[in-house]
């Protein structure tokens, strides 16, 4: 009972609690479905002795047609539960959610969040044809956050945005390789190619499952960014600094809930192979 308590307190705890519960408390994660799993699945292949929780929110899917304010509100509701069940990091394992809310959210709980943002500097900075393109959520490309990171980055280089209306919805149904997904990518990347990208960022956690398609698509001439490895490092140096990297485990504990049916996470996480558990439940 105590234990608990003082898992779900973090501000209380210090010294020697610190070290032994926090080191061995999960990783958070929450996103807008199950595209944040490419993120979770960085981050255990990097982090292997760390225990998770990922929250899969796909009853709410997408976040990226909704207003800053149903977006904050969704990512306070994803945080209090990740804190309740003893969290000692949070990754907002959402662009939209990222760009959206993320401010808020640490302006308001002690917890460290770590947030996704669209690869817009390592693009710009290696781009040959000073063209690329981005592949995103609507509630990303309009958000106050992602301008400023590309109005910094992208002063000397063409940005051709695309919103990906639609893919996520697909993604979450276990449709990836469908001939609607395959149409809808077409559409939105053939553009593109004719404005002479060749880097292509996919500024959504979801898009990483659609890579084959989109290669397809695109050829070997346009380089494909995403920001996993990357949010999986910072992870890393994050729980490093904070003296709460956890580095011994008998057992690893990784928990994902999903508020709808399991199909599309189900398959996924095919090809994970640690063990996991899969909870449907209402949140």
């Amino acid at each position: 009972m105590i234990l608990d308590y003082l898992k779900k307190n973090h501000s209380i705890l210090n010294g020697f609690f610190i070290f032994v519960i926090m080191k061995n408390s999960p990783i958070g994660f929450f996103d807008s479905g199950v595209g944040g799993t490419s993120i979770w699945k960085e981050t255990i292949k990097l982090l292997p002795y760390e225990n998770t929780i990922y929250l899969a929110d796909s009853l709410n899917a997408p976040y990226g047609q909704k207003s800053k304010e149903e977006i904050i509100k969704l990512s306070e509701k994803n945080t209090k539960i990740l804190i309740e069940k003893g969290a000692k990091l949070i990754v907002v394992a959402c662009n939209t959610a990222t760009t959206n809310a993320i401010d808020y959210l640490r302006n308001k709980y002690k917890i460290p969040f770590i947030g996704i943002e669209p690869a817009i500097k390592p693009a710009a900075l290696q781009t040959q044809t000073n063209t690329v393109g981005i592949l995103a959520t609507k509630g990303t490309l309009s958000s106050a956050l992602f301008a400023k990171t590309a109005a910094k980055f992208t002063s000397n280089v063409k940005v051709i945005e695309q919103v990906g209306e639609g893919l996520v919805p697909l993604i979450e149904n276990n449709q990836l390789k469908s001939k609607d997904t395959t149409a809808l990518l077409q559409k939105y990347l053939t553009p593109m190619i004719r404005e002479g990208i060749d880097y292509l960022i996919l500024g959504c956690t979801h898009y990483p499952y659609l890579r084959p398609q989109i290669k397809e698509i695109l050829g070997d001439k346009v380089s494909i960014i995403d920001s996993g490895f990357a949010v999986s490092k910072q992870v890393e140096n994050i729980l490093g600094q904070k003296n709460l990297l956890n580095t011994k485990q008998k057992q690893v504990i990784h928990t994902l809930y999903i508020n709808t049916e399991t199909t599309a996470l189900n398959s996924l996480l095919g090809d994970v192979a640690v063990p996991f558990s899969i909870v449907a439940e209402d949140f």
